[in-house]
């Protein structure tokens, strides 16, 4: 099991970091230079210290080998697996906030609004999340969020299990955890359509050209599929 990962990119400066000459890349992380380029944390959500990613990517130069410091990451020789790893540190870097959730629970905030099944696979594809994105703008947040709430209760009662807390101390915190997960993720996606945003999707130890970034494969975004 691991967590499924959504982070909203703005994408115009991913790719600028993505075309900068790798040698300033890399001295402007080094020296914290930029900083200041790294688009505003939306403080609802968590993403990435500045210190650890910058250490992420210094990190990666000490392995990149063959790697040309005039060339833009995009124009590397290099194997494409490293330049994707680079590529998805970029991609946090340039983001402005993330939501996860464990992939064994997602379904419980999908399927309510969709009315159909969906699959672990599902959850790493563009296509699922912009029909669930153009369903969720159909609703308000606190009806979605007794949507999802009212589904869990359904889903115990009809395995037989209780829903008295006295019965089971788990009950309430489930309950407000399933509240508080459903309703910041309608406020993720809200903000990702009205601003048009990118949206990564990406899991757990996922290989880094696997991750999507808008409607294609990392690496693909990147131009270094094999």
């Amino acid at each position: 099991m691991a967590d499924v990962m959504l982070l909203l990119v703005e994408r115009e400066a991913f790719d600028g970091l993505c075309s900068m000459p790798l040698e300033q890349l890399l001295d402007g992380m080094q020296g914290q230079a930029l900083r200041d380029r790294r688009p505003e944390a939306d403080p609802r959500f968590h993403r990435g210290f500045d210190a650890d990613l910058e250490g992420d990517v210094l990190e990666w130069s000490d392995g990149a080998e063959g790697a040309d410091p005039s060339r833009s990451l995009c124009e590397q020789r290099i194997p494409p697996d490293s330049a994707c790893e680079l590529a998805l540190v970029l991609a946090h870097w340039c983001s402005v906030g993330e939501w996860r959730c464990w992939d064994a629970r997602l379904y419980l905030y999908i399927e309510p609004l969709l009315g159909r099944g969906v699959s672990v696979e599902e959850f790493l594809r563009p296509q699922m999340w912009a029909e669930f994105s153009d369903a969720l703008a159909k609703t308000d947040r606190l009806s979605y969020s007794e949507s999802v709430v009212l589904d869990w209760m359904s889903r115990r009662q009809d395995l037989g299990e209780t829903m008295e807390p006295s019965e089971d101390p788990r009950i309430l915190p489930t309950m407000e955890a399933h509240r508080t997960a459903s309703d910041s993720l309608h406020i993720f996606l809200e903000r990702a359509r009205r601003e048009g945003m990118s949206l990564l999707v990406g899991q757990e130890y996922l290989e880094p050209g696997l991750w999507k970034l808008d409607s294609e494969s990392l690496d693909s975004a990147l131009g270094v599929a094999a």
